[in-house]
């Protein structure tokens, strides 16, 4: 028998009930949570709502991000800060808000932006001489700093970044994926050399990359977005992609190569070593709690959130069973005390009963939890549940700290090379427009087709077939002679897909 918890949509299993200690491998532990095989969209709006990651506000399009949602945010911002402070990056602040006239430097750049900007017309009951926009993106802001901070080759290079939020008036928002402001950081760097520029532009890809890979679990695509899709005002664009259970892509990190466009329409000049006055040449780079969304999308399963060991704000949890009876509450505040010395650890005290327990766990994707009851103590031993595979193992309480410690490495190793293989499985070659047609019809995931260079082809795929470029990755193969839109020479491969 279950109970239905009418609050949280869980499905509580009494004590008396074998199936709180016998949980079968496939039995679907949160029945709010709609499967992601029959409705995707939905699915991920019930974990993102179930595990208590954010929750709508009375501000249309504008999230809430809860404490369990922040947390994971939190461990992003600390481990990529890390790995940018490696590399000589500081942190800095902006302001907010952007004047009219400064936005309106950049060409190029205000018009990718102009459908997205939020307006600040008064202060107070004063009406501006002239309006403020809350900052999409901080270009405008370095800049104009730059142009009075930078006058010799000695300031050079400055490699700044700065934690905020941003604005863009979205028409549709999903939690996490696309809301109206969301969380960022945004690096910011000018350089003496375009040498200098491009090589800063690879290196905080390649940190977002890493990252991506060695902490979250996410294999990613590098490569350099089309003139279309790159950034506004950009020379160059480079991406990282990953792919989706759904077989969707998703932007994950981008990294700009701007050139000296950004200088000379804010005059960022310096004195060079020979005294010639020059322009500085920039980059920015980007990543959002967007990539938040990514994590769900990839790792999470009918039960809700399935969170690498690194990134997850709880990596074990000790839920003792049957806490009433003597000894038990005192041995798993032990445990806990003895694993938080080396794992980020919490124990479930509440007077929930142990089926309760399990399912909020699991739907919080924490990586493991530790079952302790009088016949484990009796035996000297606790019971660990992977929360990827449910497995069960049995450890004594000697070896318990190091076991768990095994079983998390593996984890984190298992779920890249489970997203690594089923990103694999749903990447496909194209070389003709049928057959190219086909595969984004009824197969999701990225397609590999070659690519004449003309934008009225990647317009062709976007109109027809709803799908867009995703990147030309750095690791190119010759699939064919011929572009498989138009039957032109084909000048780069190019991988596309339909993306969030």
């Amino acid at each position: 028998m279950s109970v239905k918890i009418a609050d949280r949509g869980l499905s509580y299993y009494p004590p008396e009930s074998k199936m709180e200690v016998n949980m079968a491998k496939e039995k679907k532990l949160v029945e709010a949570i709609t499967s992601m095989n029959e409705d995707f969209a939905q699915w991920y709006t019930d974990v993102v709502k179930k595990a208590e990651l954010c929750d709508y506000t009375s501000v249309k399009g504008f999230m809430a991000i809860k404490p369990y949602g922040y947390a994971i945010w939190e461990n992003i911002q600390h481990e990529l800060d890390r790995r940018f402070k490696a590399t000589g990056v500081q942190n800095v602040a902006m302001p907010m808000f952007i004047p009219e006239s400064l936005l309106d430097k950049e060409k190029d750049h205000v018009e990718g932006f102009a459908p997205e900007v939020a307006w600040v017309t008064h202060g107070g009951l004063t009406e501006l001489p002239e309006r403020m926009c809350v900052r999409p993106t901080s270009e405008t802001l370095f800049c104009d700093f730059y142009s009075r901070d930078i006058h010799s080759y000695r300031d050079l290079p400055r490699v700044y970044n700065q934690w905020c939020s941003v604005v863009r008036w979205e028409k549709e928002t999903r939690p996490f994926l696309r809301t109206r402001e969301f969380l960022w950081q945004e690096g910011h760097t000018a350089h003496a050399t375009a040498e200098e520029a491009e090589e800063r532009t690879i290196q905080m890809l390649n940190v977002y990359a890493d990252f991506c890979e060695e902490i979250l679990a996410i294999p990613v695509l590098k490569g350099v977005k089309t003139d279309k899709e790159k950034f506004a005002g950009a020379v160059s664009t480079y991406t990282i992609e990953a792919l989706m259970h759904d077989g969707k892509a998703l932007q994950s990190g981008t990294s700009h190569n701007f050139g000296d466009g950004f200088a000379k329409a804010f005059d960022v000049t310096f004195a060079d070593k020979d005294n010639k006055i020059k322009h500085v040449y920039q980059t920015s780079w980007g990543m959002t709690t967007r990539i938040i969304g990514a994590l769900i999308m990839v790792h999470g399963d009918d039960s809700g959130l399935v969170l690498p060991p690194r990134i997850a704000p709880t990596q074990v949890t000790v839920i003792p069973i049957a806490a009433h009876k003597e000894g038990v509450m005192d041995k798993a505040y032990a445990l806990k005390e003895e694993l938080a010395k080396n794992f980020r650890t919490t124990i479930d005290d509440s007077d929930k009963g142990p089926g309760f327990k399990f399912a909020e766990a699991e739907m919080r994707g924490i990586p493991v939890r530790i079952e302790v009851g009088p016949k484990d103590i009796e035996a000297g031993q606790a019971v660990i549940v992977r929360r990827d595979t449910r497995e069960k193992i049995t450890v004594s309480f000697d070896e318990l700290s190091a076991k768990v410690g095994e079983i998390l490495e593996t984890m984190q190793k298992e779920m890249l090379e489970r997203a690594r293989a089923h990103r694999d499985a749903h990447t496909y070659t194209a070389t003709n427009y049928e057959e190219f047609k086909d595969i984004l019809v009824n197969k999701p995931g990225f397609v590999k087709a070659m690519w004449c260079g003309d934008r009225a082809c990647e317009d062709k795929v976007k109109e027809e077939l709803s799908a867009t470029s995703r990147c030309m990755p750095f690791e190119q193969e010759e699939l064919s002679d011929v572009c498989v839109c138009c039957g032109k020479k084909a000048k780069k491969m190019v991988v596309w897909g339909k993306a969030y």
